[in-house]
């Protein structure tokens, strides 16, 4: 057994490199066989949840304040000091097992990605890589303090969603404008970021010996079951079957509202008149009645969430220094996860929350599996755990506990579907955008490229909104998508997870009991079975085509004409 690791977090927080190479160093020395395998395996993945688990503490710290020196100290010698040698030793361990020419049972999945990691490796990039870790900690720093001075108060960027919901169309309009100065203002800070952001990622792919960065991406993304011409097929399909209906939804969007346009500042607002929706008014109300859906949509789950509020294992509230966006992070000694989201007191957050509580339910259902290699899911599949929740959650939002009249929740209901029938063209329009900048690396390295860029794929899957004398505004939309610069080429996931998920959702409006058990079991199986087999586990089909969506395109449109 592998001795001694730290017995605490606390512990744990103050390791360096120093504590980690005795346990790795003995892994390397102690003789493999079938006899010992399993113990080898098993101490070979406590050594990485230790590492993993003390990475997401620190990442975690650095987003909940951006301007934390301390936490930005600790996390800046995490990526430079003990994430490059760790990735040294695994890759030395990785030689070892598959040296070995050991294959345990239900570890195929496992092998081919640790053969995939190894063939990636090399010693040159490990600098690059503590690079990257760090201009990605530079993203969040910049857009984490942008704020803005409205009604007398200093307010952050997402602060003002609940104003793009108000009814006045000047104060829309003046506070969006507003945001839009602030962003603007970090555009050369985010330009020369995005440069050397590039040209890291380039050097990553030419020092593999690979064609571009998106081949290194896709490797290190362990993408094994699509291509990038999948990719562009699947941009295709929407281009095809969702652009129509969102032009669609646009149109009747600016006809109820009365305008002979409809501007950007024009589509949160609620088309009747009627007063946003306000489904809570403290964050422990959010927790509480976020808990009561999730007891409404299976028990078990919801004990999972009342652990994580018990433990503490969520930043909910947004704030001035707190980085942007929400995510559900892991820890993976402890078996915990932990949800970090901006909440400002809108429809969305329920939306984010229920999001967020899919992804911590993976780490809950999959707790069986002992082994760091066998939890390594897809996100495609990931993501089909958290966008599933968030519809298989719907039909409790008027639930006792809940959030709403009945009335409303049908509302909010409409919302989110005609919201997910339109997110799938600006998924394609972020997918595709990636795909042009590492195709063309010289071009892209140029800001006013990548401005160019994105305005032509605005105008190709965006259509429906006037952006007349806001173009700069438009062609910077890149900036404000925080996965370009920190998590480049994840963001299909979420387009091809979706269309699963309204799969799943689908079985659900005939059984929904049915559909909650087969979640259940998908997610347990962590990532010990390739892709498609996790997907078929939920009753889904890894899609790109445009049957698959004209099929899920038709079912999300009866139902807002139902609910509506």
């Amino acid at each position: 057994m592998l001795e001694p690791l730290p017995e605490s977090t606390a512990d744990l927080l103050t390791w360096d490199w120093n504590q980690f190479e005795p346990l790795a160093n003995e892994l390397l020395a102690r003789p493999l066989s079938a006899a010992n395998s399993a113990e080898w395996l098993q101490d070979w993945s406590n050594w990485g949840a230790y590492l993993l688990e003390l990475y997401n503490r620190l990442y975690l710290a650095t987003s909940q304040d951006t301007q934390d020196f301390a936490a930005e100290q600790a996390y800046t010698r995490y990526v430079e000091q003990i994430y490059p040698a760790s990735l040294a030793a695994d890759q030395a361990l990785k030689q070892k097992f598959i040296a070995s020419g050991l294959e345990p049972a239900g570890f195929a999945v496992a092998l081919r990605n640790l053969r995939a990691e190894m063939a990636l490796y090399r010693e040159q990039n490990l600098p690059l890589l503590s690079e990257e870790q760090k201009l990605c900690n530079e993203y969040d720093k910049i857009t984490g303090v942008q704020t803005v001075l409205w009604d007398g108060e200093e307010r952050t960027i997402a602060q003002l969603f609940t104003v793009y919901q108000e009814t006045d169309r000047d104060r829309r309009e003046q506070a969006w404008r507003l945001a839009a100065e602030r962003q603007l203002y970090d555009r050369p800070a985010l330009n020369e970021l995005w440069a050397r952001m590039l040209g890291v990622r380039q050097q990553l792919a030419v020092q593999t010996d690979l064609p571009d960065y998106r081949a290194y991406r896709w490797q290190q993304l362990l993408r094994f079951d699509y291509s990038p011409h999948d990719c562009h097929l699947f941009h295709e399909a929407i281009e095809t079957e969702v652009v129509p209906v969102a032009r669609q939804i646009y149109e009747r969007r600016r006809q109820q509202l009365g305008v002979s346009v409809l501007r950007p500042w024009d589509l949160d607002v609620d088309v009747l008149g009627r007063a946003p929706l306000r489904p809570y008014q403290n964050i422990t109300e959010l927790k509480s009645r976020t808990a009561a859906i999730f007891h409404q949509v299976d028990d078990q789950l919801g004990a999972h969430f009342d652990t994580i509020v018990a433990e503490g294992l969520l930043d909910l509230e947004n704030r001035k220094d707190k980085a942007p966006g929400g995510y559900c992070t892991d820890f993976p000694v402890v078996r915990r996860p932990f949800i970090f989201m901006n909440a400002v007191g809108v429809h969305n957050d329920v939306q984010t929350l229920l999001h967020e509580g899919g992804h911590a339910f993976h780490v809950f259902e999959s707790h069986a599996i002992h082994l760091l290699q066998l939890l390594q899911v897809p996100m495609e599949f990931a993501e089909v755990a958290s966008m599933s929740m968030e519809l298989l959650a719907s039909p409790y939002l008027a639930s006792t506990g809940g959030f709403y009249s009945a009335a409303d929740a049908a509302r909010a209901r409409v919302e989110h579907l005609e919201n997910s029938l339109l997110f799938w063209p600006y998924m394609a329009v972020v997918d595709a955008f990636q795909h042009w900048a590492y195709e063309n690396p010289a071009a892209a390295a140029e800001a006013e490229n990548c401005d160019a860029a994105w305005t032509d794929l605005w105008q190709r899957f965006m259509p429906g909104v006037d952006w007349g004398g806001l173009e700069d505004v438009r062609a910077t939309g890149w900036q404000r998508k925080l996965h370009i610069f920190t998590v480049p080429f994840y963001y299909v996931e979420y387009g091809l997870a979706q269309l699963g998920a309204v799969q799943v959702w689908r079985n659900a409006l005939s059984d929904q009991a049915g559909a909650v058990a087969r979640y259940r079991q998908a997610l347990a199986l962590g990532g010990s079975v390739p892709l498609r087999q996790l997907y078929q586990a939920a009753g889904a089909r890894l899609a790109f085509d445009c049957a698959a969506l004209a099929e899920a395109v038709s079912l999300m449109k009866s139902k807002v004409e139902e609910l509506s």
